[in-house]
C-alpha cells in the first residue's frame, strides 16, 4: 500500500511592511546645513589658528554649539503610519498611538493634544503666518475669478472669464504646514478607533544630543570663569 506524498504547506509570503510618510521642514534642513558649515568653519580657524586659550574656547563652543544646531534644524521630524505618530523633536521622541491622540491644533504653532492632556509641539511642521497669509489671498483671489468666470460665461461673453481664470496665478491655496496638518487630521479620523492603533504614550529622551551639549556648556562657562 503506497502512501501519498505529503508536502509540507507553502510558506506564506512576507507582509510588505508599509513605510512611515515622513515630514521635516526644508528650509530647517537648509538652515542647520549652512549653520553647521558656518561654525566648523570659523572654529577650525581658531582652534588651528588660535593662540593661548582660544582653541581651548573654539572646542568648547563647537562642542556645545553642534548638537544644538541639530537638534532644532537637522533632527526634527514626524512619521507617521496606520497605527501611530511619532514626534522627533529637538530632545525628546514622543510615540503616540492614533487612539490616544484628542485632535490636531494649528494657530501659531503645530501641536497635538493626547487624551491625557499633555501637549506636543510639531517642531518639524513650523507655522508660515507669511505663508499662511498669501495662501489665503490666493483663494479669495481664485474664489473672485471663478466667480466672475461664471457671471461672465452667463452673459454670452464668449468664456472670457473663465479663459482669464485659466491664465491667472495657479499657486497653492494651503500654506504647506496646514496641508500637512490635514493629512494627519484625515490620518486620525480614518484610524483613530482602529484596535491596531491603540496602546500607550511614549517618550524618549534625547541624551545623545543634550549630554555634550551640557558638557560643552559647563566647559565653556569654566574656561571663561577662570580666564585672566
Amino acid at each position: 500500500m503506497t502512501t501519498p506524498d505529503h508536502k509540507p504547506p507553502a510558506s506564506q509570503p512576507p507582509v510588505p511592511t508599509v513605510k512611515d510618510r515622513i515630514y521635516r521642514s526644508p528650509m530647517g534642513l537648509v538652515g542647520g546645513v549652512l549653520l553647521l558649515a558656518v561654525v566648523a568653519w570659523l572654529g577650525l580657524d581658531a582652534l588651528f589658528r588660535g593662540h593661548g586659550r582660544t582653541p581651548w574656547l573654539a572646542l568648547a563652543a563647537m562642542i556645545m554649539i553642534f548638537p544644538l544646531v541639530i537638534a532644532f534644524t537637522l533632527r526634527p521630524a514626524v512619521f507617521t503610519n496606520d497605527d501611530r505618530l511619532r514626534i522627533r523633536n529637538p530632545f525628546r521622541v514622543i510615540s503616540l498611538p492614533w487612539g490616544e491622540i484628542e485632535t490636531l491644533r494649528s494657530s501659531f504653532t503645530n501641536e497635538v493634544l493626547a487624551k491625557s492632556g499633555t501637549k506636543y509641539q510639531l517642531w518639524a511642521v513650523p507655522v508660515s503666518l507669511r505663508a499662511r497669509k498669501k495662501a489665503e489671498q490666493r483663494a479669495a483671489n481664485a474664489a473672485r475669478r471663478s466667480a466672475s468666470g461664471s457671471s461672465a460665461t452667463g452673459a454670452g461673453s464668449l468664456g472670457f472669464g473663465a479663459l482669464t481664470a485659466r491664465g491667472a496665478d495657479t499657486g497653492p491655496t494651503r500654506a504647506s504646514s496646514d496641508k500637512v496638518m490635514d493629512d494627519l487630521r484625515e490620518t486620525l479620523d480614518r484610524r483613530g478607533k482602529e484596535e491596531s492603533a491603540q496602546g500607550e504614550t511614549t517618550v524618549r529622551w534625547a541624551y545623545e544630543l543634550a549630554v555634550p551639549a551640557v558638557v560643552g556648556a559647563v566647559l565653556l562657562a569654566i574656561l571663561l570663569a577662570t580666564n585672566g
